[in-house]
């Protein structure tokens, strides 16, 4: 009988050749399925017992900044009140030079204020695990900046990308699933040139793109002195924390 059912699926595959692509698509996505939940397994017991030790759990929110000057990646977890630092990674690689992306093809990775949702995560990425920055946000389309697919991504290679070591970006996917497992509708992610003290505006206030950093000071700054991350809008085409 099982010889039978066989010969017959044989057959409507080569009759429907739809069939047999629906039929791969199957495949290939519980294999994608999978590699996320490969890495999970891999990494959650080390990550568990982090988070334990400094009052944390995994699946609390999560945020997340980027300086591009440090090659630094911090992951934070929300605590009973306020954010915690979770872990910094080393970004592996990214391209072009301090300063936002602002046409397709520079090379740049993005700067500012993005919020990433469930449907941006990748585990089918080519780059191991991905997900989509959402650049451009509403501040680079009232600029005109153009652009897409730009990502934080494993495989430690870089076209205008963030991309962290296959076992990084491991971690990093993982407590972002978790956190949207748990409720969290979107993850903050701050990506900036450097850190915006005062000294350092200063010391970079000849530089082009010095209006811009200027006008993200003010984020960076709040959550120092908050551990919260601020409501960020996008009014007059610039960015503003909400009141």
């Amino acid at each position: 009988m099982a010889r039978d059912l066989s010969v017959d699926m044989l057959r409507l595959v080569c009759i429907h050749p739809l069939l047999l692509s629906l039929l791969l698509m199957m495949i290939t996505a519980t294999s994608h399925a999978g590699r996320a939940e490969n890495a999970a397994n891999r990494v959650l017991p080390a990550l568990e017992r982090n988070a334990k030790a400094l009052n944390l759990r995994t699946g609390a929110p999560v945020f997340i900044r980027i300086f591009k000057q440090d090659a630094m990646l911090e992951l934070w977890l929300k605590g009973a009140q306020r954010y915690q630092l979770l872990r910094s990674y080393p970004i592996c690689a990214f391209s072009g030079a301090l300063g936002p992306k602002t046409k397709e093809g520079d090379g740049q990775a993005p700067e500012g204020i993005y919020h990433i949702y469930p449907k941006q995560m990748n585990p089918a990425s080519r780059f191991h695990l991905s997900f989509n920055l959402g650049y451009p946000n509403a501040y680079d389309q009232a600029h005109g900046y153009t652009g897409s697919a730009l990502m934080v991504h494993g495989n430690c290679v870089s076209i205008g990308c963030y991309a962290m070591t296959d076992a990084k970006i491991e971690e990093i996917y993982t407590l972002m699933a978790r956190a949207f497992a748990a409720g969290q509708q979107s993850i903050p992610v701050h990506a900036f040139p450097f850190r915006l003290t005062k000294e350092a505006l200063a010391a970079n206030s000849n530089r082009p793109f010095i209006d811009f950093w200027q006008e993200l000071a003010p984020i960076y700054q709040a959550f120092e002195d908050d551990a919260l991350p601020p409501k960020v809008l996008v009014q007059g085409r610039r960015y503003r924390i909400a009141q």
